[in-house]
């Protein structure tokens, strides 16, 4: 990734107010699917709310982040809890995750279609992949303006059919706008 991008995330997390350390909605709902250990992945993880969840949950917890701030406040933020998570730097467009290495991999807000064999590489037989993301169909102005950066209607089915889909939620504009998940989407597919 390009140093304005490296530059423009470390400003964006420089500015953040304190991280409300609020892991997303296919974790939080779902955590009763986690296994009871294992080696975990946050990809993309900004400040850190689902990787804390991951090592309060037990896991070896990893932290990845292209912005060296949003790993420092992590870093700050695990130590104060007392929690381990083994963070870095790290542009993973340039460098994916190894094959077979985590049995949990966790991504929240980052879409790279591209990026997606790798994960699915990087999970172990059984492993899961939690993913949570901003969808074309919304009913707000929340996330990124780029249609790219937003999945199409029910293309998480399409990126992951390889696998087995264990929860998978895309509400769109169906019935009472004001509830529900809106905006975005989320799956939970575990590797064969």
């Amino acid at each position: 990734m390009s140093d304005d991008i490296k530059q423009m995330w470390d400003k964006k997390y420089r500015e953040a107010s304190e991280p409300q350390g609020i892991a997303v909605e296919v974790l939080q709902e779902n955590l009763h699917l986690l296994p009871r250990h294992g080696r975990a992945l946050e990809l993309a993880c900004g400040l850190g709310a689902n990787a804390l969840l991951l090592s309060a949950h037990g896991l070896e917890t990893h932290a990845w982040d292209i912005s060296p701030v949003a790993i420092d406040r992590l870093n700050t933020l695990a130590r104060a809890r007392g929690l381990p998570v083994h963070s870095k730097a790290h542009d993973v467009l340039q460098s994916p995750p190894e094959p077979e290495s985590f049995d949990v991999i966790v991504v929240s807000y980052f879409l790279d279609r591209a990026l997606i064999p790798h994960m699915i590489n990087a999970l172990r037989p059984n492993g899961l992949l939690f993913y949570q993301t901003f969808t074309r169909t919304r009913v707000s102005d929340a996330g990124p303006k780029n249609e790219d950066f937003r999945l199409a209607e029910n293309e998480f089915l399409g990126l992951f059919a390889g696998m087995r889909i264990v929860v998978f939620r895309e509400e769109g504009r169906i019935g009472d706008l004001g509830r529900g998940l809106r905006d975005e989407a989320y799956i939970i597919a575990q590797k064969p």
